[in-house]
């Protein structure tokens, strides 16, 4: 079962990283000033990962594979890590469906 980990940044931004069922990240978000918009984005994602035209596929300066997954608005919600392959993308974005849905959420910024 994939995790929605919540962390903060050195910024004091939110964030949030869905991991998948192995502990690779395959999902990571925008920072969030509020605790409770970074819980919105979650459900967004949520929402969103289901729908495959919510998904750019995009390829980074170096040549790399990447996407971006988007909310309804067009607002970017997630980004992944780099690929090798358009089929490990593709392996990416599979995850990012499968895990989503049911990936309970930790919040690590509740630990001392």
């Amino acid at each position: 079962m994939g995790k929605f980990i919540i962390t903060q940044r050195v910024n004091k931004e939110y964030q949030f990283n869905l991991k998948a069922t192995n502990g690779e990240i395959i999902l990571t978000s925008e920072g969030y000033v509020q605790k409770a918009s970074c819980h919105k984005g979650i459900e967004s994602v949520r929402i969103n990962s289901q729908d495959d035209s919510r998904y750019e596929r995009r390829t980074a300066v170096n040549g790399k594979e990447y996407f971006v997954l988007k909310a309804r608005n067009g607002e970017i919600i997630g980004k992944s890590q780099l690929y090798s392959s358009k089929s490990g993308m593709e392996n990416g974005i599979a995850s990012v469906k499968s895990n989503a849905p049911t990936a309970e959420i930790v919040d690590e910024t509740l630990k001392n």
